[in-house]
């Protein structure tokens, strides 16, 4: 499995903004691409930076995404954005969290 990890600096006060562009409009581009698998969208505590990590069955599925999908959650974004979102791509190593689907889905 693998995941993509992105950044995006965030307009003063745009928090719930951000929370619902993630539900309204991220999520269902996500659940349109090949391979994804999950989405967990947080806010830093000052609420300067929008994280969001996606999950993907494969590498292959990851870097097709991010060559054509993150563009459209980028502009998606864009309402909220205060600077240039960033991306990076992860093997996951070890997830409680997909034990726990495992075991929920047995």
């Amino acid at each position: 499995m693998f995941a993509r990890i992105s950044t995006i600096p965030l307009k003063v006060g745009s928090n719930l903004e951000y929370a619902k562009a993630i539900d309204k409009a991220v999520i269902p581009l996500l659940r349109a691409q090949k391979g994804f698998l999950d989405e967990i969208a947080l806010i830093s505590s000052d609420g300067k930076t929008g994280f969001g990590i996606s999950f993907w069955d494969s590498k292959e599925s990851a870097e097709a995404y991010s060559r054509s999908g993150f563009s459209e959650v980028v502009k998606a974004l864009d309402p909220v954005a205060a600077g240039s979102a960033q991306g990076q791509l992860c093997e996951v190593t070890n997830s409680t969290v997909h034990k726990i689907a495992v075991a929920v889905g047995a």
